[in-house]
């Protein structure tokens, strides 16, 4: 049997329809402050596949997007843009202008809390070197520091694993909502940048065989949110630890007095005058 709504029921209804705004289609709206993650669904990345379209069979859950076949760069855009709350990101190659725009403005954001962290022998790249100074130049306080404003914090931190081998994961946690990992790097070839709109090819166009996963699975992302702050922890001592040895005073020798320092008569100021009559 079906049960009719009631009237008072369906206006409520129509009302939080009507007050709900529309999902954005716009791919980067790291300008937008009204679009967000809070609605976000996987569907909304269907339109970035080969296909356009995912199978019926589809998990709603978790969804693998290839590079070379699948627009990987637009996918990243539309996630990293939206994020509203928090990002946590550990990248192993960091090479794109474009995402790395998107994270500066989200990195200046007060009400964001952000915790970035990559890896020391890629960021020593000639392309991630000149991006990480251009962002030092923005806003030096964000690196190898807490940047804290009332209870946010924003930090890009360098380092290594636990062991001091290379930092090679590869994801992020947006908002504690939506999770990406996978082999893709952030650079041109390694995630297969579109030259031409909507689909791969064109002048130049290279692209790694990668694969870029995009997870809501509740359990996955709150698991993967843990490991990526606790990586985030080692290479924050680390980058401590390179700093207070390079801030550590230096230890000077000084030269002891000569002899000949030491027969030079006193000064006159420091000599006691005898009393009158004395003898020596």
């Amino acid at each position: 049997m079906v049960i009719a709504a009631t009237p008072a029921a369906a206006a409520t209804a129509a009302q939080e329809v009507a007050l709900t705004p529309p999902k954005s289609t716009v791919t980067n709206v790291i300008d937008d402050p009204s679009v967000s993650l809070q609605r976000f669904d996987l569907l909304d990345l269907q339109r970035y596949t080969q296909e356009k379209v995912y199978s019926t069979t589809a998990s709603k859950d978790f969804h693998l997007f290839y590079v070379g076949r699948d627009d990987v760069h637009d996918i990243l855009k539309h996630v990293l843009s939206r994020v509203s709350v928090s990002l946590y990101l550990n990248m192993f190659g960091f090479d794109d202008n474009e995402l790395n725009d998107i994270l500066m403005k989200i990195a200046l954001d007060p009400t964001i809390t952000m915790l970035v962290t990559l890896d020391k022998s890629q960021a020593n790249g000639p392309h991630e070197k000149a991006l990480l100074d251009a962002d030092r130049q923005h806003n030096l306080a964000l690196f190898n520091t807490h940047f804290v404003t009332k209870t946010h914090v924003q930090e890009f931190v360098i380092g290594q694993s636990a062991t001091h081998q290379i930092s090679h994961t590869k994801g992020f946690v947006a908002d504690g909502r939506v999770a990406g990992e996978g082999s893709t790097n952030w650079s041109d070839s390694g995630e297969g940048t579109f030259i031409l709109q909507g689909s791969p090819g064109g002048a130049k166009y290279k692209a790694q065989n990668n694969t870029q996963s995009i997870i809501t699975d509740p359990d996955t992302v709150s698991r993967f949110s843990s490991e990526l702050v606790a990586e985030h922890m080692v290479a924050q001592k680390q980058a401590a630890a390179v700093g207070a040895a390079a801030n550590k005073p230096l230890r000077t020798k000084v030269a002891k007095p000569s002899s000949a320092a030491k027969a030079a008569a006193p000064h006159p100021a420091l000599i006691r005058h005898r009393a009158a009559g004395a003898t020596a």
